[in-house]
């Protein structure tokens, strides 16, 4: 799976914001060791940023 280009092109809200999320998503599939990176060929960031777009998973703001 590659990169999702065309749903970061497609996406209008903070790019910053998604792309944090993504990259801990990736973070937190590492760590857990998802079977579905194998899957993946080991792109975990392309995984959890399809996951992010699907809405898979979704990602929040905390307020401090």
């Amino acid at each position: 799976m590659l990169f999702p280009l065309e749903d970061l092109v497609k996406f209008t809200d903070n790019i910053y914001e998604i792309t944090v999320a993504a990259n801990r998503r990736a973070y937190q599939m590492l760590r857990i060791k998802d079977p579905a990176i194998e899957e993946n060929e080991g792109k975990v960031v392309s995984l959890a940023a399809q996951q992010l777009f699907s809405k898979k998973v979704t990602y929040r703001i905390e307020q401090q």
